[in-house]
């Protein structure tokens, strides 16, 4: 009985050696992607605001229709994973968008996690051409961003917001709500101090309507990368957690079988010193 559990136990020793093996390869991959995908999140999205800002400045005539408040639901953007074994990364997007969304609401999921949540739950999905997100590329943004300029312009939807995971530090990452249309006047100023009166000969409504479709395309292409970059380092953090976790089940699973070896030897050296007496 004693070889039997002996045998069970050096059996479990390997079977979480080789799931630590795999979990540990998981963290390294998932740190190399961390730095590269958070350097490219936000100078694109930053150059095409400052552009709109300066531009809003110089109308004069009708507002743009971005600027405008509309009646209808909200549209949200929603950007989580592909895959789990990541913590809570993706149920914190979710949560985020349960809190301030309401009945009716439409999803924009970005990511195969965030397509499969919302059809469970029977949500109005406006598309799921954008379930695998490591696979979107900035022209897909920019698909993404013409329909839903379109969408917003036609009427029925009255506010437009993505939500993704802000990318601290590997450590720490933070689900982030933040309004894309309509657009604000507060926006316009911010830092009009700093800007130079723009040069056009064209009307700056018209110029508004041509580059807001970009900025938004930039801003959910920084989300998207910055939404990566969060969920590289959730799961670097989780693979660790579960390196540890393995390493302290293999010491104990050690423990189990070597007092399970002692034993085995006490009883055999017992038996034998019986024998030698009964003789």
């Amino acid at each position: 009985m004693a070889g039997t559990s002996m045998n069970g136990i050096k059996s479990r020793i390997r079977s979480v050696s080789g799931t630590m093996q795999i979990t540990k390869a998981m963290e390294l991959v998932a740190t190399s992607k961390l730095k590269e995908r958070a350097q490219t999140s936000r100078p694109y999205r930053e150059l095409l605001a400052g552009a709109i800002r300066d531009t809003a400045r110089l109308g004069t005539g009708e507002p743009s229709p971005y600027f405008s408040e509309h009646e209808g639901k909200t549209l949200w953007i929603v950007i989580a994973g592909d895959r789990g074994l990541a913590g809570g990364y993706n149920s914190n997007i979710f949560r985020a968008v349960r809190e301030k969304a309401e009945d009716g609401d439409i999803i924009l999921p970005i990511g195969k996690k965030t397509l499969e949540h919302y059809m469970h739950i029977g949500a109005d999905i406006m598309t799921g051409d954008y379930a695998a997100a490591a696979e979107i590329s900035f022209g897909d943004c920019v698909k993404l961003a013409n329909t839903v300029c379109g969408r917003y312009l036609s009427g029925g939807i009255r506010r437009v917001a993505l939500v993704y995971t802000r990318f601290v530090s590997m450590l720490t990452q933070i689900p982030t709500v933040e309004t894309l249309l309509p657009l604000t006047r507060s926006d316009e100023a911010d830092g009009a101090d700093n800007l130079r009166e723009p040069v056009t000969d064209d009307d700056p409504a018209a110029i508004l309507d041509a580059i807001i479709p970009g900025y938004i395309a930039g801003y959910v292409h920084a989300g998207l990368c910055e939404a990566l970059a969060s969920e590289s380092g959730a799961r670097r953090t989780a693979m660790n957690s579960a390196n540890k976790n393995a390493q302290e089940m293999i010491d104990d699973l050690t423990l189990r079988y070597n007092r399970a070896r002692q034993s085995v030897i006490t009883q055999e050296i017992t038996e034998i010193v019986s024998g030698a007496e009964a003789l």
